[in-house]
């Protein structure tokens, strides 16, 4: 099974973008921490802001702090924490309160990469996660953790790319979404949705359902998503297809 690339960006219409950070419009790095500001990417993405009317959103699993730190505000409707935290493309800042059993998770994971020495703990406030790229051989020692501690303080459990993610219940990168198209610039375009990972597929099942686009990108895997880029640059190269509004005669 494949999936076709998607028709250039600059032919789609009035569109609404939403776009996941990592492994997306960055590539993936070792450490979160590893992924930093990149003066043409935040350009490009100020450009698309301007020549959309607004109508872009980064929808990430990093808290939105971070995502400002790395894109330097180019964006500023933001979803971070996988939507337990959103920012308004007028500013306006809505937060999930931290659950109580997130301490306990993050005792848990951090008894853990003691034993493991090569996985990494990232506290993001609303979730506490635990990363296990540097040291694959603990997947399923993190995972097995993780369950145990979601059974325990009703944490959500949510899996991704080499991490495993205990997070306040609540919404996710799908209600993000439809959060954003309830509201001015976004309301009444046509919404797509460009992602990755496994955390992604809530916010391809909204954008299809509302008559949009998935946009998976990376290797091919079953996904919600309709269409696919193959990596970063692939992304970057669509995003650049966007050009200047025709000007008026």
């Amino acid at each position: 099974m494949s999936l076709p690339a998607p028709a250039p960006l600059a032919s789609l219409g009035e569109v609404a973008l939403f776009l996941d950070l990592d492994g997306t419009l960055a590539p993936i790095a070792p450490r979160p921490c590893d992924v930093g500001p990149d003066t043409a990417r935040n350009a490009l993405l100020a450009r698309l802001r301007e020549r959309m009317g607004g109508r872009i959103a980064v929808v990430s699993g990093r808290a939105i702090d971070d995502v400002d730190r790395i894109l330097g505000r180019s964006v500023m409707a933001v979803a971070g924490l996988h939507g337990l935290e959103r920012r308004s493309a007028s500013g306006t800042l809505h937060r999930t309160s931290r659950h109580a059993g997130l301490d306990r998770a993050r005792s848990a994971y951090q008894e853990l990469a003691r034993e493991h020495p090569g996985l990494l703990v990232e506290d993001k406030g609303a979730s506490v996660a635990l990363h296990y790229r540097g040291y694959p051989q603990a997947a399923a020692a993190a995972l097995r953790r993780a369950n145990e501690v979601a059974a325990a303080t009703g944490l959500h459990l949510q899996e991704g790319a080499m991490v495993v993610e205990l997070r306040t219940p609540g919404p996710d990168k799908g209600d993000a979404i439809l959060e954003f198209l309830s509201e001015a610039p976004f309301a009444g375009a046509k919404p797509i949705f460009v992602g990755d990972d496994l955390t992604d597929e809530h916010g391809f099942a909204v954008v299809e359902t509302l008559g949009g686009m998935g946009i998976l990108v990376g290797p091919m895997r079953p996904t919600a998503a309709r269409f696919r880029l193959v990596d970063t640059h692939a992304v970057w190269r669509w995003l650049g297809t966007s050009r200047e509004p025709a000007a008026c005669r």
